[in-house]
């Protein structure tokens, strides 16, 4: 298949589609034995469940939020939401399912929010019921006072005290809740734009915001899950991420497309990430396509004798940042397989990708549009199409099965997030980019990630990615650090590999290394070393907090100079 064959693709969206029977009821009644998860638990036994287990069980749940009285399916126009707070499990797979093929709303929790997190998201949702375990009640029980929306937990191992800890509440223990309960349950007639996912923005800057997408938000992803996955489904293909299935980004570019595809998904979230961990599951488990974020990929390029592990991977697939070219050729020698870059964000995810099955990748590019989806980069105060190799801002077209609804009781910053252009209405990502002679998309930076210096328009990524190839480096982050010479300064923050101190000299070493390898005026002129990178759970940096960072040490100094750990140059 070619780009051109690809670029013929149209949209078949029927008039009542419904998430959660496309991704199950198929399987179950045509080839019911078909395994849709294998489980691993932390001692790496594996547990197989098939598409019959998963639609007898999604059914049993059903029932049981009903007669516990955690929903009322009444037909409204957003049905209930439930919040789903598991590790990758066959539970949180099965809550899923019921919640968008009962009509209701799912809300993806992930189990490494603390208090604040987890209390904004149920509150301005306004969970009605939480599928839970016993390990996150404690951090449940610290905010129930101010979730008056909440009706009833369901957990996962119930601890006998749980009922008492919340006064008021139906709770109930997960399995006996659904024992007995029939194990059919009729499926809720939804059109594609009806509510079926409440999933919230990372929350870089402000608080998260609640981005509501239709049932067809999963047709939108599979174009660019195929195409990530060198053309995905195919014989004895495997699916696996350690990215939670609380984000976007795990929920619906791995788990629901391969349910759908009927792709057997792993379920094995670590405790805590570790580069052996991962190595060790995909050897040993069989995985053939994995979905690896940016920062897992550069923790595991610091596994000594990586490419001793014999993988027999197809298709391994990145997005959230750039990964740049020695990333890129590393994966190529130890997966044997070219990692595939995406792009797309919580509102409009997976409209770009590449695809080493169609073409080589290109240094420095993203990919192509998904097909499907109309993606250009754009003036920002017209809505004008730029031309090729001018910077502007990435933007999809609407409508777009991938777009989400809206902002959840936001309807100004919904409002704010499109632009009306001669070629209709764009959704805006923030983003900034270039579209190269060939049609492909270059990423440039966040809107507030590109630097101002000295007259030049300077992007974190390429920076980063050079400074990753300096031995003293283990993680990156670059940033605008105001000046009052050039307005801003390339400032880097970093973490360093085991085996070495900050000091001085280091940090000039760092800095000549970007400058002997890129342009003169990309160089860090301030180089911090830091204890630990900030990132959101997703993975990213977390750029505004490096911001203030620079901005704080632009005013007042860096107190590491006096510790040798920053350099000037």
């Amino acid at each position: 298949m070619t780009p051109e064959q690809l670029s013929g693709f149209r949209w078949h969206v029927p008039e009542r589609f419904n998430l959660g029977v496309s991704v199950c009821d198929h399987w179950r009644e045509q080839d019911p034995d078909r395994i849709a998860i294998i489980e691993i638990d932390e001692d790496g036994r594996a547990c197989d469940h098939s598409y019959r287990d998963l639609g007898r069980r999604a059914a049993q749940l059903s029932h049981a939020l009903i007669a516990q009285g955690g929903v009322r399916v009444q037909g409204d126009a957003v049905g209930p939401r439930v919040g789903v707070l598991l590790k990758q499990s066959f539970e949180a797979a099965t809550a899923h399912v019921a919640a968008t093929r009962m009509g209701c709303v799912s809300l993806p929790l992930s189990t490494l929010f603390g208090p604040e997190a987890l209390r904004h998201r149920l509150r301005d949702a306004g969970a009605s019921a939480l599928i839970t375990d016993a390990a996150s009640l404690d951090v449940v029980q610290a905010i129930i006072a101010d979730l008056p929306d909440l009706r009833m937990i369901l957990c996962k191992t119930l601890p006998r005290d749980a009922a008492a800890r919340f006064p008021g509440l139906v709770v109930a223990d997960y399995d006996a809740a659904l024992a007995g309960q029939p194990d059919s349950f009729p499926a809720a007639d939804t059109a594609p734009e009806d509510p079926a996912i409440l999933i919230y923005t990372s929350g870089t800057t402000g608080n998260p915001k609640g981005a509501l997408h239709g049932h067809q938000v999963l047709l939108g992803h599979l174009p660019g899950v195929e195409v990530s996955h060198n053309l995905l489904p195919q014989p004895g293909d495997r699916l696996w991420t350690p990215a939670d299935w609380a984000w976007i980004g795990g929920l619906l570019d791995v788990l629901m497309p391969g349910l759908y595809h009927g792709v057997t998904v792993v379920a094995c979230r670590f405790r805590k990430f570790t580069a052996r961990a991962a190595f060790d599951l995909i050897r040993d488990h069989g995985i053939r396509n994995t979905f690896l974020p940016p920062t897992a990929l550069k923790l595991m390029k610091l596994e000594a004798g990586a490419e001793g592990w014999n993988l027999d991977l197809r298709s391994v697939a990145s997005g959230g940042e750039p990964l740049g070219t020695e990333l890129l050729a590393w994966g190529q020698r130890v997966f044997g397989t070219t990692i595939n870059e995406f792009y797309g964000q919580t509102e409009c995810n997976m409209t770009v990708s590449s695809c080493s099955a169609i073409e080589p990748p290109a240094p420095g590019v993203m990919g192509r549009p998904a097909p499907g989806h109309h993606v250009a980069v754009i003036d920002r105060d017209g809505g004008d199409v730029l031309p090729v190799g001018v910077e502007g801002e990435i933007a999809v077209l609407a409508p777009d099965p991938v777009m989400f609804l809206g902002y959840w009781n936001d309807p100004a910053a919904t409002a704010a997030k499109f632009i009306d252009g001669p070629q209709g209405r764009w959704l805006l990502t923030g983003d900034r980019g270039m579209r190269q002679p060939d049609g492909r998309l270059s990423f440039v930076g966040r809107d507030d990630d590109v630097i101002s210096s000295a007259g030049y328009r300077i992007g974190p990524a390429e920076i980063e990615d050079c400074l990753l190839t300096h031995p003293a480096v283990h993680l990156a982050g670059v940033v605008g650090q105001p000046d009052p010479l050039r307005g801003h300064i390339v400032a880097a923050f970093v973490t360093l590999a085991h085996g070495y101190a900050p000091g001085a000299d280091l940090a000039e070493s760092i800095a000549h290394h970007v400058r002997d390898r890129l342009a003169a005026y990309e160089y860090p002129r301030a180089v911090h070393v830091i204890d630990e990178m900030p990132m959101t759970t997703t993975g990213k940096i977390i750029r505004a907090d490096l911001r203030r960072r620079a901005e704080t040490i632009a005013r007042d100094g860096d107190p590491a100079h006096r510790k040798a750990g920053a350099a000037h140059v």
